[in-house]
């Protein structure tokens, strides 16, 4: 279980002791301890799409410092996509500037400390990943139609595309929006179940209707390609039900802030 932390400057983050063990910075964030205003209050990484009420672009990238700095990593340069619910991975490369402009859902980074690797979040499901000695990571967003269109599978065979086997590979599942309060349409209901079977995480109603657990179906896929399960860390916060700590598109309608996570490659 993924573990809370309160960093000397405030921030409040949640972190996997199986990553902390391989010294690999990084960090799930909350919505406490930053600098920007209500609706955003207060660590808010991101802006919601097509909402005229948006946030000062100055007070997310000084959140971001705050976060960086919280986790070890403060002069980093962060690595994001432009996330469009899809299954495409990208690589950061040591030496290189990133393209922040790239569509994708994944970032993947080798024996590279100097870029920090993001994926933001406000209901759907960030999900960490690293090699076991650290060098390797990756950080994804996954909603349901990533966990349908397999991103964390993708993101796992280029963390292993170096030979190395998938039960060498760490994996840390953060805060998102809970099976219980995640509540779908007949088509996504389809689609899980074509997915998954009768081990589809889902619980169905009589009008078609169901309540999906993303967490648990990222991870019956990774344990299917290779994960041990001692290897991974999951959390049971609730992004939707956990007002006080969490930003939730669905709870909120749409006027709500970003939570990020971040991971940057072990020392070399």
């Amino acid at each position: 279980m993924l573990e809370r932390r309160t960093a000397g400057n405030g921030v409040v983050y949640y972190a996997s002791t199986l990553l902390e063990a391989l010294h690999v910075p990084h960090g799930f964030s909350t919505r406490l301890a930053g600098t920007s205003p209500a609706p955003f209050d207060s660590l808010n990484l991101g802006n919601p799409n097509g909402c005229d009420i948006q946030d000062n672009y100055a007070r997310i990238w000084e959140n971001y410092r705050l976060l960086q700095d919280a986790i070890g990593c403060p002069e980093a340069e962060m690595c994001r996509v432009h996330q469009v619910h899809g299954a495409a991975v990208v690589r950061a490369s040591a030496g290189e500037t990133f393209d922040v402009a790239q569509k994708a859902d994944a970032i993947v980074a080798s024996n590279d400390p100097t870029h920090v690797l993001s994926a933001r979040v406000a209901d759907c499901v960030p999900i960490l990943l690293a090699s076991d000695d650290g060098r390797t990571v990756a950080a994804i967003h996954a909603g349901w139609r990533g966990v349908v269109a397999g991103i964390a599978i993708k993101t796992l065979r280029e963390v292993t595309r170096d030979g190395r086997s998938a039960d060498r590979v760490i994996v840390a599942i953060g805060p998102a929006i809970s099976g219980e309060a995640f509540e779908v349409g007949p088509e996504v209901v389809a689609e899980f179940e074509r997915l998954f079977g009768p081990k589809a995480p889902m619980k169905l109603r009589q009008d078609g209707k169901g309540s999906v657990d993303l967490r648990q179906a990222i991870r019956l896929q990774l344990l299917a390609a290779g994960v041990q399960p001692d290897r991974i860390d999951i959390s049971d916060r609730c992004t939707f039900r956990d007002k006080d700590e969490f930003f939730s598109h669905r709870r909120d309608n749409g006027i709500t802030g970003r939570m990020a996570a971040l991971i940057q490659s072990a020392e070399c």
